[in-house]
C-alpha cells in the first residue's frame, strides 16, 4: 500500500473542499464575515463535519509507523508570561478526536395525578396545600434572529483549524504519536484511540457530496491502517 500517494491524493481533494467553504462563506480575499444566513450556515456545516472527520483518518494514516520525542516540559516561572505579537491572530487547534455520540436518555413523563396532595382548611380558615411543589411553567425557546442571520464565528474558527491542520499534516501526526505515548503511561487512559466506533461524524449513507466519497475512503485507509502488518 502506497501510503504517501493515498495521503497527498485525499489531502489535495480535501484542500479543494475547504477553499470552496471558504467561498461558501464568502470569505474571498480580504473579505471578513461576522453573520451568514441561516440556510448557508446549514449548508456549510453538512460539508464541514465530514471534512473534520475525513481530516481526522488522514492524521490517523500520517501517524503509522511514526517515532517522536517525547516531549520535555519545562518548568514554567512564576509571574512570567509569554510575549505576544500584537496584532496577530492565534488559529485555533485541530481537535484530533471524533466528538462522542450525545446519548439523550428519554424523560419520564408524570401525570398531575400521581403526585399526592392533601389539601384542607387549617383553624383560621386559611387553604392549605401539602404536597411538592408545583413545576414552574418552562421559559419560552429561544427566538431565532428577526433577519435569519446566524453568528458565524465558530463555524470560521472551525474551518481555519481544519485548513492550518491540512496545511501541516505531518505536524498534526507528531501531535496524535504524543498523545498516544502519554496515554500509554496514564493508569487511566480517556480514550484508546481518536476515532469512535462505528460510522464516523458527518457521514451520509448516500454520498450527495464530493466529501461524502472522500470520507468512506480515508475511513477504509485508517482501518487498513490500524490492521497489524503480517507482510
Amino acid at each position: 500500500m502506497d501510503w504517501e500517494h493515498a495521503i497527498k491524493r485525499n489531502s489535495e481533494v480535501l484542500a479543494g473542499i475547504v477553499e470552496t467553504l471558504f467561498v461558501m462563506l464568502g470569505l474571498v480575499g480580504e473579505a471578513r464575515v461576522s453573520r451568514i444566513s441561516w440556510p448557508a450556515y446549514r449548508a456549510v456545516l453538512r460539508v464541514l463535519r465530514p471534512a473534520e472527520s475525513a481530516l481526522r483518518r488522514l492524521i490517523v494514516v500520517a501517524a503509522q509507523g511514526l517515532v517522536v520525542k517525547p516531549m520535555v516540559f519545562r518548568p514554567r516561572i512564576a509571574g512570567a508570561a509569554k510575549p505576544r505579537k500584537k496584532g496577530v491572530l492565534r488559529v485555533p487547534s485541530f481537535q484530533l478526536f471524533d466528538p462522542q455520540p450525545r446519548i439523550v436518555f428519554p424523560r419520564r413523563r408524570i401525570s398531575k395525578r400521581a403526585v399526592p396532595r392533601i389539601h384542607f382548611f387549617n383553624t383560621d380558615g386559611e387553604f392549605i396545600t401539602i404536597g411538592p411543589p408545583i413545576r414552574p411553567a418552562k421559559a419560552p425557546a429561544r427566538a431565532k434572529s428577526a433577519d435569519g442571520m446566524v453568528n458565524a464565528a465558530r463555524v470560521i474558527r472551525r474551518l481555519e483549524a481544519l485548513e492550518s491542520a491540512l496545511a501541516d499534516l505531518p505536524r498534526q501526526a507528531k501531535r496524535l504519536v504524543r498523545w498516544r505515548m502519554r496515554e500509554e503511561k496514564s493508569e487511566n487512559p480517556s480514550f484508546k484511540t481518536p476515532l469512535r466506533p462505528g460510522r464516523p461524524p458527518g457521514s451520509r449513507r448516500r454520498a450527495v457530496h464530493l466529501v461524502d466519497e472522500l470520507l468512506d475512503e480515508c475511513q477504509w485507509l485508517a482501518h487498513r491502517a490500524a490492521m497489524p502488518d503480517t507482510s
